[in-house]
């Protein structure tokens, strides 16, 4: 048996993309200072988090940052919250992962949509001209979740590839996809050879735990096939671990009895392990800048503790 593996990574947002799923957080985030953005990269990166993975830099049209692509500015109290986690990041020796959609809620549900291509390129260009000196900013999150039913769905693997060309001309950069969906994977050689062709460097596929989509006999089952299909074609494996539940349409931490049996299965089978997600579901005891739920402490201590017992090191 495998010993567990740490949460090593994970996603979060200055403004959550959905209605409603972000109510816990949404108004605390808005009030984030650059001071209190590095506080709260700081307090990931000590819970164990090296990859972060920000979910959006602009959203219904408007930009988080000072953009000459998208006019329209959230009325944030951080001028620039993308300045304020690469430099808290740099300090932390940890990778940040820019995402690359949600700009526009067309543009980030159709990825054959040839404007929404535009608008990525001329972002991610935009973006590596204004951050790109950072040794943190190390990649691209593409937010166009594939949702898999048997096998990628058609036009996604063309996406991907384009976009990662395109952002690799940039620079290094690294890309992460987070399909969903695997519990319908046909374990088939087409399959293999979708997994073969895609040129993101990282798959993380999403355990569908939280949105209750499966089940953990079927999250084992799914996770030990694709460890034998990425082993085959010689590319690492990872989890994106889902550590919500819902309250009516309102995303809320977890238990961690939940959690643990997650992480105990996935442990057995990947190379790393990402959530979805710290911001909102875990806060440390006494955090300066707590944002979410009240019981997302009570996860925290819960994680922490299993860690130690366990001796892993976050």
């Amino acid at each position: 048996m495998k010993g567990i593996l740490p949460i090593s990574g994970t996603w979060f947002d200055f403004f959550h993309c959905n209605p409603y799923e972000g109510d816990y957080w949404n108004s605390t985030t808005n009030l984030f200072s650059s001071q209190d953005w590095e506080k709260k990269i700081e307090e990931m990166a000590q819970a164990g988090m090296d990859t972060f993975l920000l979910l959006s830099v602009a959203l219904h049209g408007k930009a988080f940052y000072p953009s000459e692509v998208i006019k329209l500015r959230w009325n944030l109290e951080c001028h620039d919250p993308i300045e304020a986690v690469l430099k808290a990041a740099d300090r932390l020796n940890v990778k940040m992962y820019m995402g690359l959609g949600f700009f526009t809620t067309p543009a980030f549900h159709d990825f054959t949509d040839d404007s929404a291509s535009g608008l990525r390129s001329d972002i991610a260009k935009e973006l590596v001209a204004r951050y790109g000196s950072h040794p943190s900013f190390a990649g691209w999150y593409l937010p166009v979740e594939a949702g898999i039913q048997g096998y990628y769905p058609e036009g996604y693997i063309p996406y991907v590839n384009k976009l990662s060309d395109q952002c690799r001309k940039l620079g290094p950069y690294r890309v992460i996809i987070a399909p969903y969906g695997a519990r319908s994977i046909n374990f088939d050689q087409r399959f293999t050879d979708e997994v073969k062709a895609i040129e993101a460097d990282n798959i993380a596929y999403q355990d569908e735990i939280g949105v209750a989509r499966t089940t953990f006999d079927h999250v084992e089952e799914t996770f030990k096939r694709l460890r034998e299909v990425h082993d085959r074609v010689g590319k690492p494996l990872w989890a994106d671990m889902e550590v919500f539940q819902f309250q009516g349409k309102v995303l809320i931490p977890a238990p961690f009895a939940r959690v643990r049996r997650q992480l105990e299965i996935l442990s057995e089978h990947v190379d790393k392990i990402l959530c979805y997600q710290y911001l909102g579901m875990m806060n440390k005891p006494g955090s300066p800048v707590h944002a979410g739920h009240e019981t997302s402490v009570q996860l925290y201590k819960d994680y922490m503790d299993y860690l130690k017992e366990r001796s892993v090191k976050p």
